[in-house]
């Protein structure tokens, strides 16, 4: 028995630095990608709505196989699953680096999803079979959080050096020796686990799930870049939602289900799960703007642009570290609502944003920006995943993931379609203040309207050059100050979701209270988040 926690530790050290390896890989092309779009743009002269699907090739797969993941994880072991996600990183990641058309670029991409689809659930799931105990559970995460946000902290900054010596291919050539290293030392060294439960995949649920996220997120893009009366866009929207609802069919039937819906009987994993949706909806959308925002607006290069990104995943990195060690003295409730309202305010002040804004002036907003995002990260993952008891831990943390990535692939739909359609719709008024009229007026309008503003670029301009773009720049600050409102109501909901949702008495197994208690009772008394959902459920 004495020799038992010698022998833990290095394991529970093992699994710590596997789980951040991982969600490194898995979160490194996000940022990477994001600072590299007007490049990709202008290499393979793509549309607006066909640059969205560079992100959203990502992130749509991720959303539609993390439960998959998850639930595969818990029954047949969630090492295995680990390095599966690996492997298809790696090879997602070697398949966008040879990309020579937007579509195999958009394979590349899916691959790397599904891969990190693998990583982010059994990440966190290997983390709470380690370490058993709540508190000591928060820090392990707090670290788990610290890499997620460091991949996005030093991914744009690898594809601005790169890009400034080379092409973009190269970007994508950084997860592979990452992936390939942490497949080596983790086969041979990082434990298996299974939660103690028996069940199979749910084919149904997947389906259906994969449907819906597919059919919304395709619909509302086309929409943004058309007209949402489209035959095609009303089909996509309307089999979203039959498949919606034929999830929730299939999910209450199965007796193994992919997402066990009893687990919203917790009010802690509901809150946490509508306020990541509705967050990242809001920021991951707000992300793909900016980018844009510094490339055609401010005229920077990749490198310019990953510096005042890194501005924001660095302080949301350095506040993430501290919120997984004060998270057990402070209310989550208080943490994620106080870090929302930060990002809102953030959001709004960057309103006055436009073409000469400086770098000090953007620092401070940007700053602000990443500081709201450190306060929320860690305590939301923490309280999804206590808020269940310990063997669903694997199904929460792919639910509360899932929903998370949904959002994450709306938002660049979302906010992309809004960007579009405003900047479009006022083109031909800020080029008529530039004293641009006549054909050359109509040309560029049709030519913005079929292939998006990058296009106005096909358009000889010859000396109105400079008032052109211009015109254009001034037409994609009107879109992003839309976009800007809509992420601030966005995250300004997702504060009140959590105020009210995460109050002290309806999350009684999320709160740092009733943490302290429940490691004080004996151990044959149950949990309370037993009460909330029973184990085998």
């Amino acid at each position: 028995m004495s020799q038992s926690p010698p022998a833990a530790e290095p394991r529970r050290g093992t699994t710590l630095l596997m789980a951040c390896l991982g969600v490194f890989v898995a979160y490194l092309p996000v940022t990477s990608v994001s600072v590299s779009l007007t490049a990709i743009q202008s290499a393979l002269s793509t549309t607006t709505s066909q640059l969205s699907w560079v992100s959203d090739a990502f992130v749509l797969p991720m959303a539609a196989f993390i439960l998959t993941a998850g639930v595969f994880g818990d029954v047949h072991g969630r090492k295995k699953v680990y390095l599966t996600g690996l492997l298809l990183s790696a090879a997602g990641a070697a398949t966008s680096l040879t990309a020579h058309s937007i579509g195999q670029l958009w394979t590349g991409q899916a691959l790397s999803g599904i891969g990190a689809a693998a990583l982010l659930p059994t990440t966190l799931a290997l983390i709470s079979h380690a370490v058993p105990d709540h508190r000591e559970r928060g820090k392990f995460i707090g670290f788990w959080a610290m890499c997620l946000l460091g991949a996005l902290a030093v991914g744009g900054v690898i594809a601005g050096l790169i890009l400034g010596h080379t092409e973009w291919r190269w970007i994508f050539l950084v997860p592979i020796p990452v992936a390939l290293a942490a497949f080596g030392v983790s086969l041979r060294l990082l434990p298996e686990s299974r939660a103690p439960r028996t069940g199979r995949l749910d084919w149904p649920g997947q389906i259906t799930a994969a449907l819906a996220i597919t059919a919304l997120v395709y619909g509302v893009i086309q929409g943004g870049e058309g007209s949402f009366a489209d035959a095609q866009v009303v089909v996509a929207l309307a089999v979203a939602l039959v498949s919606g609802a034929a999830f929730v069919v299939a999910e209450r039937r199965s007796a193994h289900p992919m997402l066990d819906l009893a687990l919203f009987r917790s009010p802690g994993f509901t809150a946490t799960t509508l306020v990541a949706m509705v967050m990242f909806l809001g920021m991951i959308g707000f992300f793909f703007v900016l980018s844009l925002y510094f490339g055609m607006v401010q005229h920077l290069d990749t490198l310019g642009t990953a510096w005042r990104m890194l501005l924001i995943t660095g302080a949301a990195l350095l506040v993430s570290g501290v919120a997984g060690r004060v998270m057990y003295r402070i209310a989550p409730r208080l943490m994620i609502t106080t870090g929302l309202l930060l990002v809102t305010a953030a959001l709004l002040t960057l309103l006055g944003a436009d073409a000469s804004t400086s770098f000090g002036s953007l620092s401070w907003r940007l700053v602000l920006l990443g500081l709201g995002m450190g306060m929320v990260t860690t305590p939301m993952t923490a309280v999804a995943v206590a808020s269940v008891p310990h063997p669903l831990a694997g199904m929460a943390a792919a639910g509360n993931n899932a929903f998370r990535q949904v959002g994450g692939a709306l938002g660049p739909a979302v906010l992309g379609a809004l960007l579009t359609s405003r900047a479009v719709s006022a083109l031909p008024d800020r080029l008529s203040d530039a004293g641009i009229d006549g054909p050359l007026a109509d040309r560029l309008t049709d030519a913005v309207r079929d292939g998006g503003l990058g296009a106005a670029g096909s358009v000889p301009l010859g000396a109105r050059t400079g008032q052109v773009w211009g015109a254009v720049g001034s037409a994609f600050l009107d879109g992003m100050r839309l976009c800007l409102t809509v992420s601030a109501a966005l995250t300004f909901l997702a504060a009140v979701l959590a105020f009210v949702l995460l109050r002290p008495r309806a999350n009684r197994t999320g709160s740092a209270k009733v943490v302290r208690e429940s490691a004080a009772q004996t151990p044959s008394a149950p949990r309370p988040s037993d009460a909330v959902v029973p184990d085998g459920a």
